[in-house]
């Protein structure tokens, strides 16, 4: 499964990276904000983006709304450290398929990009 990861913080970055990678899932692409993510997601055709919420560019809403304007059946997930209700019912309207804590950890990502991945295939 090809995986795009959006997340303005490196060693995060990095983190998810190496430890998606080390379980078998394709790391495609990298975006450092929303900006790069949207300039760089065609080209990497990603089954699933991870999309931080917080960023200083864009915040992880306009990036999926952005990325759903341009690939309607892109496979969206937001991974944030800000989860409450009212982010989890704004990023349903925009279409992210899921929301996750940080604090739920990479167990919980793994797990819903193989569900949704496995879902698409």
């Amino acid at each position: 499964m090809r995986v795009m990861v959006v997340d303005d913080t490196d060693h995060v970055r990095r983190m998810l990276r190496s430890m998606l990678e080390l379980d078998g899932f394709e790391v495609v692409a990298e975006a450092a904000g929303g900006h790069e993510a949207i300039e760089v997601i065609d080209a990497a055709d990603p089954d699933v983006v991870v999309i931080d919420y917080r960023m200083p560019d864009l915040d992880g809403l306009d990036v999926a709304r952005r990325i759903r304007d341009r690939r309607p059946d892109q496979v969206l997930i937001l991974y944030t450290a800000f989860l409450d209700d009212e982010l989890r019912r704004a990023a349903e309207e925009v279409g992210v398929a899921v929301c996750l804590g940080k604090v739920e950890g990479l167990g919980s990502l793994e797990r819903e990009i193989s569900r949704l991945c496995g879902s698409i295939f």
